[in-house]
């Protein structure tokens, strides 16, 4: 397999996809952030004195996604047809796992969206929780999913 953004010089470029046949794509990615017992606590009690945090880096994921042409250099706009950005907290180890799906129909595939999304939406939680914990670690941010497209389907547990 070769890397595909860069040209036969290995300066880098934009894949054209411009002959590919827009298919049906769909692509998942996860995080996670770890932090103090203490600071797990005031999130699950909702004294996070910023607002609801939830909701807020809910839609800081979205938002994310849907720009991320705007942020990595070599990103297609894509056509995204939903994103939605889930979260699954874990009280025994004092953590949260942020969950992004983006779908749609194009010509490349919502990885980087994905990926962008579940980024956003984590660092946006450390953003509401720094004041009382700078210890805070964002980690495990990875694909779990993708589907559509030439290169077929990708599941992270089939590994």
């Amino acid at each position: 397999m070769e890397l595909t953004h860069f040209d036969e010089n290995g300066n880098a470029r934009m894949v054209d996809v411009s002959e590919k046949k827009a298919t049906r794509r769909r692509a998942v990615a996860s995080g996670v952030i770890r932090m103090r017992p203490e600071t797990y606590e005031k999130i699950h009690d909702g004294k996070v004195k910023k607002g609801d945090l939830f909701a807020l880096a809910e839609v800081a994921g979205i938002m994310a996604a849907k720009r991320t042409d705007e942020t990595i250099p070599l990103c297609h706009p894509l056509k995204i047809g939903s994103i939605n950005v889930s979260f699954e907290k874990d009280e025994k180890e004092s953590l949260i796992r942020a969950v992004c799906e983006v779908t749609g129909e194009d010509k490349s595939g919502f990885e980087m969206e994905a990926l962008t999304g579940v980024s956003a939406a984590l660092l946006t939680i450390y953003d509401m929780c720094k004041a009382v914990d700078r210890t805070m670690v964002i980690s495990d941010i990875r694909l779990e999913h993708k589907s559509g497209g030439k290169s077929g389907e990708y599941n992270r547990d089939k590994c």
